[in-house]
């Protein structure tokens, strides 16, 4: 619908998952340029990271950074190939929502031990928000900082054996898998 009206000098930018450059030039012609982009939720807060990746060579170092301006308006911008296109929207464009329901499982476990619903929901968001912070400030792997709360034969590490056993990262990796293969199947 709109093939007639865009001009060579515009960049589309695409949020689509799964749709590639090399799809929409198909549809919308092999002289137009296009980026990718993958933001996320966060981005309403100033708080989101965008996987932006475009090809090089068709945008000038003027667009790059205007685009990418564009998005940091919104948090931060991960430049990637667009070959990892659908990993970022399994790492970053999808994970709110497990994030969302870790805070929710976690707060319903404070809710079991007598917490308020709100103080917990406030409680667990507030651990979420300030581990996030100390992977993207210390500098140290998160396995260092899961380590560093873990007291040897103390609760947290129980926890942790606890989530192992019920398969807590191989819950997110099946779920960034499932993300990853719908975003191939929508091409």
């Amino acid at each position: 619908e709109i093939e007639g009206q865009l001009k060579p000098e515009q960049v589309i930018v695409s949020l689509a998952p799964g749709i590639t450059i090399s799809a929409m030039k198909k549809r919308l012609g092999q002289n137009k340029r296009f980026a990718r982009a993958m933001p996320n939720t966060p981005a309403l807060l100033g708080e989101g990271i965008t996987g932006l990746a475009y090809e090089k060579g068709s945008l000038s170092p003027e667009e790059e950074n205007e685009l990418q301006g564009i998005f940091e308006a919104c948090g931060k911008v991960e430049v990637v190939e667009e070959r990892l296109m659908n990993a970022v929207g399994c790492v970053s464009g999808s994970s709110p929502a497990f994030v969302y329901m870790m805070i929710e499982a976690l707060a319903d476990g404070g809710v079991k031990y007598g917490l308020p619903r709100a103080t917990a929901c406030r409680m667990a968001a507030q651990a979420v928000l300030g581990s996030a912070r100390m992977v993207l400030e210390s500098g140290k792997h998160p396995e260092q900082l899961k380590d560093e709360v873990c007291s040897p034969a103390g609760t947290t590490i129980q926890g942790v054996s606890a989530l192992e056993e019920g398969g807590f990262r191989s819950a997110l990796i099946k779920a960034c898998d499932a993300c990853y293969r719908k975003s191939t199947e929508i091409q």
